[in-house]
C-alpha cells in the first residue's frame, strides 16, 4: 500500500500528516483556520486519498505560515507515498463546476516543480486570506516536484471558486497518482527518470 507518515517542527508550526494515495477519501484533519480545514478535508474526499492531518501553527502572527507549511508537508507525503512512481498515469486534469464557479486543474507529476495560478480572489472568506490559496498550491507543487495549472474561468463568490478549485486539484491527483496496470513497471517517462 502507498502510505506513508511524516512530521515537520519548525519555529513557526507543527504539522503530522498521514496519507494513504490507495485510500477511500476518509480524513480527519485539523487545523486551526476553519475554512482551510474544509478545503483539505475536500481534497481528501474527492481524491480518495485518506488523509489525518494535524497542524498547529503561530496564526496570531498571520495565516502564511500554517497554510504554507501545510502544503509543504501534503505535497512531501504524497511524493514519499508515490515511491518510485513506476506505473502511475503521472499526468492528470480534471474542470470542476461549484454552482456559478468553474476551475480548471491540470497536474504532471514530472519532477520538475511549477505552479501558475491564474484566480482572481477578493481577500477573505470566513475566517481565511484567500491569498493564500497561491501558496498552498505553490508549497504543494515545489515538494511534489510536480508541474501544477490553476486556472478558474469565472465565479462570484470566493468560496465556491476556492472550492472549485480545490475539488478540480483532488481529481486531477486522483489521476496522476493511479496506477495503470499496462506501466507497472515502468517510469512514465521516454527518458527512463522523472527529474
Amino acid at each position: 500500500m502507498r502510505k506513508v507518515k511524516i512530521e515537520r517542527k519548525t519555529r513557526e508550526t507543527r504539522i503530522i500528516c498521514e496519507i494513504n494515495i490507495d485510500g477511500k477519501g476518509r480524513y480527519r484533519i485539523k487545523t486551526p483556520i476553519g475554512f482551510f480545514s474544509h478545503m483539505l478535508e475536500l481534497f481528501s474526499k474527492h481524491s480518495l486519498m485518506d488523509m489525518k492531518l494535524d497542524v498547529k501553527g503561530d496564526i496570531h502572527v498571520d495565516q502564511h505560515h500554517t497554510v504554507e507549511d501545510a502544503g509543504i508537508v501534503i505535497g512531501t507525503a504524497v511524493l514519499k507515498a508515490l515511491g518510485n512512481r513506476k506505473g502511475i498515469n503521472r499526468a492528470g486534469y480534471f474542470i470542476m463546476p461549484m454552482d456559478e464557479s468553474l476551475a480548471v486543474v491540470a497536474i504532471d507529476i514530472s519532477g520538475r516543480p511549477f505552479l501558475k495560478f491564474d484566480a482572481d480572489l477578493a481577500g477573505k472568506t470566513s475566517d481565511f486570506e484567500t491569498c493564500l490559496v497561491e501558496e498552498f498550491f505553490r508549497a504543494v507543487a515545489n515538494t511534489l516536484k510536480a508541474n501544477i495549472h490553476i486556472r478558474l474561468l469565472y465565479g462570484r463568490n470566493d468560496h465556491h471558486k476556492i472550492e472549485a478549485i480545490f475539488k478540480a486539484f483532488a481529481k486531477a491527483m486522483k489521476t496522476a497518482a493511479s496506477k495503470d496496470k499496462r506501466l507497472a513497471k515502468e517510469l512514465p517517462s521516454t527518458k527512463g527518470l522523472l527529474d
